[in-house]
């Protein structure tokens, strides 16, 4: 199974490209994700995970995010490598099927959108889980 879930914070805007065939959006951002603290003291780390989404995601994402957003992404792993320089280069990406606003940015709603199936835009919290507010994020 490669399933991911992630949550964490853009390090800058995303970038939307258009493939040249059939013009389909491609955004690429990259989040900053927390690791936890060994101990209340320790310095906070992050890891900066790399996400690409297509479609009407990508074209969402490209109109309503920005640096510093508060995301939430689900999606899949994928590998890769290339040559530079004479040597090879190996990457990891995430691709998203799903990314979630888990903040509010200048008076944006949250939403979801998904990269299969409905775009529909939901600030509907789950049944059985509470709505986050700005003093639950650690950050």
């Amino acid at each position: 199974m490669n399933s991911v879930a992630l949550i964490g914070r853009l390090t800058r805007d995303p970038e939307v490209r258009y493939s040249a065939g059939n013009q389909m959006a491609i955004a690429k951002f990259t989040i900053a994700v927390d690791r936890d603290r060994a101990s209340k003291d320790a310095e906070q780390t992050a890891d900066f995970i790399g996400i690409t989404c297509f479609g009407k995601t990508a074209e969402l994402v490209e109109k309503y995010m920005g640096k510093g957003r508060l995301v939430g992404v689900t999606g899949r792993i994928q590998t890769g490598s290339y040559e530079k320089d004479g040597r090879k280069v190996y990457t990891t990406d995430v691709i998203a099927d799903r990314v979630q606003f888990l903040d509010r940015a200048n008076g944006a709603q949250g939403g979801n959108f998904q990269t299969q199936g409905s775009s529909d835009v939901s600030d509907e919290t789950p049944t059985g889980f509470e709505k986050l507010t700005e003093d639950d994020i650690p950050f």
